[in-house]
């Protein structure tokens, strides 16, 4: 009998002392540029060894969350989209994150985008998704460029909501999504039926319609979860 099962991975005390550092600068408790406290008053405070503690230190300059000059010593190197886009590659590679749970959070914000889109987009806007629409149609068989027209077409949508930290959030989440994104277009009807979703999303924002736009908006993101599994099943039969 096969079984899909991941293996368990125990947290270290490193792992520990990144997941604290990188709370304590999500919170504004430490913003970039800011100098951190001395190796021994860390260790100190987080009651780890010296070893623990250079491991979580060097791990967060190779992220380039942290800097580390001579003479000078550890200080806050980032903020913003670049740093949240560093801290979900982490949380992804060190904890169980499903496609799944970033599709329901894509559900919700991009619900929103949709909706503040049709109430704010201007005429080149419409126009440019219009464009990405037709452009998509025209990629049906082409996985690789479908995906790129895909990503823009939600990319341009968040832009014209006017909402740039949702803009920066739409972009953070999708590039953790474009693994699952291939596998999914890999089904025979993937493609199509994604077009039809767009097309219905694109007219609702025409319309100025703002809750059938976030409708829309949802109900695509919630066949693409349904398209993932089916996706995920024809993996797992070819494997047995």
């Amino acid at each position: 009998m096969r079984l899909k099962v991941r293996p368990i991975r125990k947290s270290s005390i490193s792992d520990d002392i990144v997941q604290q550092i990188i709370t304590l600068i999500s919170n504004g408790d430490l913003k970039a540029g800011q100098r951190l406290p001395s190796e021994r008053d860390l260790c100190v405070k987080f009651a780890a060894s010296r070893s623990s503690l250079r491991e979580a230190l060097r791990c967060l300059s190779i992220m380039g969350v942290l800097t580390a000059r001579p003479g000078e010593g550890t200080s806050v190197a980032m903020d913003g989209t670049k740093f949240m886009d560093t801290v979900l590659q982490w949380r992804m590679s060190t904890e169980q994150h499903d496609i799944e749970d970033l599709m329901e959070v894509r559900m919700a914000l991009e619900g929103v985008t949709a909706s503040s889109a049709a109430k704010n987009a201007e005429g080149q806007d419409l126009k440019k998704l219009e464009d990405l629409v037709a452009r998509m149609e025209e990629s049906v068989g082409d996985a690789r460029r479908f995906a790129a027209l895909d990503l823009e077409f939600h990319l341009c949508l968040a832009k014209a909501s006017n909402n740039k930290l949702a803009l920066d959030l739409v972009a953070v989440i999708r590039g953790q999504l474009e693994r699952g994104v291939a596998k999914v277009l890999q089904l025979p009807d993937a493609m199509p039926l994604s077009v039809e979703e767009h097309k219905q999303i694109l007219q609702a924002v025409m319309n100025r319609d703002s809750e059938q736009a976030r409708a829309a908006m949802q109900h695509h993101l919630q066949a693409a979860v349904l398209r993932h599994r089916a996706a995920v099943e024809a993996s797992l039969r070819q494997e047995v």
